[in-house]
């Protein structure tokens, strides 16, 4: 070897050798340091890290209904998307199965089109490989079941989800099944400004949100032989499953009679509420206003828990104190009223439909202004300020604690002993200068409806937990009384009189299915500080049946514009038609599939639809040895009114509310008549009566 390539070959070594004698001082010196010059301040970091928690989110409670069908839940939620720089994408597997690929896309996931899914999974490969997105959006908020079946099309369905780049976050949802249904009181879920984590911030997941988020967990860092690992401190306990009242079914019919009534007189808003009469089980609950965005009603505010002037349906509050302090001792004691009144000063007060005398019964009948002050004032004019105490001491001003949020106590002012107080004292006893919830007065009318028993409205039935916990909640009462059963029985009376009294106000609500009972109720709305004359809040209270109370229930409708403008022409319609619904559907105690004739052992009559064939089948195999008749449906009606001569009476009504008509029938059987007749052009939300024969 030649001596200078020696040389060279030497130099090089040497090079070679101090490079890593160098990076081995620069190697020694970092470790000196981090182990001994800054060894505190490494291990200092190092503690941090350890001891550094993350809060673990608990899974949020079910609100359920009362049959256990869940109104609101988590629901997990899927972001797709492709990593085109994998490191084992098959980029020519794509291109391979693309036309198939893009035509199982569309057909699952028609928001593209079998060509716009082939451009969309294609245009990434365009760019240079290392330009290529690592998170390109494919699906946003798909189901586990649409994932699943995503995996299963072509080019997705490799085992290694390298070579497809499949990627997918999940994101927990609040949902409600059911929609809108009781929306508003179910509440709803989010962040606030001063808490990112997620609360309820209306309704019953507001109000019981400590019992539906649960207890998080928490999570720390520890060191393992293997390096550093997550590990649970303290599992996340998931909430508590909320069971209430509602009853699905009841829920459906209660909605659709508010909306078609809304409809029908195009009114601002409407809120509805039926509630159980021994348990204050609230069954449905709906608030509905006009769509801001488009036609049609909404669910909205919850007003049932708002205060709002209720007009003359807080008359009835006013004579169960009359009765019950002994200010009027029979019914039949004869008042006189006349037209107008004037009382210490204040402008007159008036009836429309003024009378010169009438019996105490008749003042809620009539619905009286005059009579109905004139009764209070005797007893409360020297010290306006204890009717106020009087309905403390009721319990009337306590918040029910239903368990909705926001729900409001009423607000009725401790007047004083002058004129200005007696004035106010004369207003308020028939639903003038105060503000009650209508849950507030459904309350007295339940009561009343009850024997006098003061039940206390629930929407909680009871909670229940993934330890097996389930927690009944008890019916628990506002007093254990709101008046005697003597009073009540006369109450009860007053208000049969209003709708099957000669002079009732709500005359128009008779019906021989289902006796009501009940007030009518209307006050002018208030804008700007002042009365709005051109607007009224119409109200309708009461109980049904009203010889054996099973539900009692309160309507408000606001400002009516077309076609009905009493209380008991909308707000009374709905209450109608949510009882006659509930007895058309055996809802309330009753079986209205037959009816028995003749003596107790009379057999009933069979009215079926089917071929006599199988009429036959379905008699031998019940043993049912009654009369037949076979009922014959009638040719189809292209437009206007359905034909349902012949039909069974659930079928007519189920064929005339799908087009959108209310109905009302008399007798029993099948229908021999309609009116109006089939065919006859009407608008949605008109009423179809029947007449049914055997």
């Amino acid at each position: 070897m030649k001596k200078g390539n020696r040389a060279k070959i030497i130099g090089r070594y040497l090079f070679i050798a101090l490079l890593m004698t160098i990076f081995s001082a620069v190697v020694i010196s970092k470790l000196v340091d981090t182990t001994v010059v800054c060894a505190e301040e490494w291990n200092r970091k190092a503690s941090e890290e350890l001891a550094r928690t993350e809060v673990i989110r608990p899974e949020r409670g079910n609100i359920l209904a009362s049959d256990g069908s869940v109104l609101a839940t988590n629901l997990r939620f899927y972001t797709v998307r492709i990593d085109y720089r994998s490191e084992r994408f098959k980029e020519d597997t794509l291109h391979k199965y693309i036309d198939t690929l893009s035509r199982c896309m569309a057909a699952k996931f028609p928001v593209r089109t079998a060509s716009e899914w082939r451009s969309h999974l294609l245009a990434p490969l365009a760019k240079p490989r290392n330009e290529r997105p690592r998170s390109y959006k494919l699906l946003n908020n798909i189901s586990n079941a649409d994932l699943q079946e995503l995996r299963t099309f072509p080019f997705f369905n490799q085992p290694n989800r390298n070579r497809s780049g499949l990627t997918w976050e999940i994101r927990m949802r609040r949902v409600n099944p059911y929609g809108d249904m009781a929306r508003r009181s179910i509440g709803g879920v989010g962040a606030t400004a001063t808490d990112p984590d997620i609360h309820g911030i209306s309704g019953l997941e507001m109000a019981l949100d400590s019992l539906l988020y649960g207890r998080p967990g928490l999570s720390k860092k520890i060191a393992l032989t293997k390096g550093i690992v997550n590990w649970t401190d303290r599992a996340a306990r998931p909430g508590y499953d909320i069971r209430t009242t509602i009853d699905i079914n009841m829920q459906d019919i209660v909605e659709n009679e508010l909306n078609n009534v809304l409809e029908y007189v195009n009114a601002d808003w409407g809120v509805a509420v039926l509630m159980e009469v021994a348990t204050g089980d609230i069954k449905a609950i709906s608030n509905l206003e006009r769509n801001p965005h488009g036609p049609g009603f909404i669910e909205g505010m919850n007003r049932a828990v708002l205060g709002f002037e209720p007009g003359s349906v807080v008359k009835t509050l006013s004579m169960m104190i009359a009765l019950e302090d002994g200010i009027v001792t029979s019914p039949n004691r004869v008042l006189s009223t006349g037209h107008s009144w004037a009382y210490a000063g204040g402008r007159p007060i008036t009836d429309s439909h003024g009378v010169g005398s009438l019996t105490v019964s008749e003042v809620i009948e009539r619905s009286s202004n005059i009579g109905m002050a004139k009764i209070i004032t005797s007893k409360y004019e020297k010290n306006p300020g204890e009717f106020y105490t009087r309905l403390k001491k009721l319990g009337f001003l306590d918040a029910l604690g239903t368990g909705i949020a926001g729900e409001r106590g009423p607000r009725i002012d401790s007047v004083p002993s002058d004129r200005g107080g007696r004035i106010a004292l004369s207003r308020m006893s028939y639903g003038y200068a105060t503000e009650i919830p209508p849950l507030h007065t459904l309350s007295i009318y339940n009561a009343i409806a009850n024997g006098g028993r003061y039940v206390r409205p629930r929407l909680v039935a009871g909670i229940s937990n993934s330890e097996g916990l389930d927690s009944v909640m008890p019916v628990t009462y506002v007093r254990e009384r709101a008046c005697s059963e003597k009073n009540a029985a006369l109450l009860r009376d007053m208000l049969r009189q209003v709708v099957w009294g000669e002079h009732g106000t709500a005359r128009r609500l008779r019906d021989t299915n289902v006796a009501i009972a009940g007030k009518t109720g209307t006050c002018y709305m208030i804008e700007n500080g002042s009365y709005n004359t051109s607007k009224k809040r119409l109200a309708f209270c009461g109980f049904f049946p009203a010889e054996s109370p099973k539900y009692s229930c309160i309507v408000l409708t606001a400002n009516p514009k077309q076609n009905a403008f009493g209380a008991a022409s909308t707000s009374g319609e709905v209450l109608k038609g949510v009882a006659l619904k509930l007895f058309s559907r055996g809802m309330l105690g009753n079986s209205s599939d037959f009816k028995g004739e003749g003596t107790p052992d009379a057999t009933p009559t069979l009215y079926a639809t089917a071929e006599r064939s199988r009429q036959s089948k379905v008699r031998s195999r019940l043993d049912i040895k009654g009369k037949k008749r076979t009922l014959s449906h009638p040719d189809a009606v292209k437009a206007g009114v359905p034909d349902v001569r012949g039909y069974g009476l659930r079928d007519a009504i189920n064929a005339l509310e799908r087009a959108g008509y209310r109905v009302s029938f008399s007798g029993a059987g099948y229908v021999a008549g309609q009116n109006p007749s089939p065919g006859t052009r009407i608008g949605r939300g008109n009423k179809v009566m029947l007449h049914l024969t055997e």
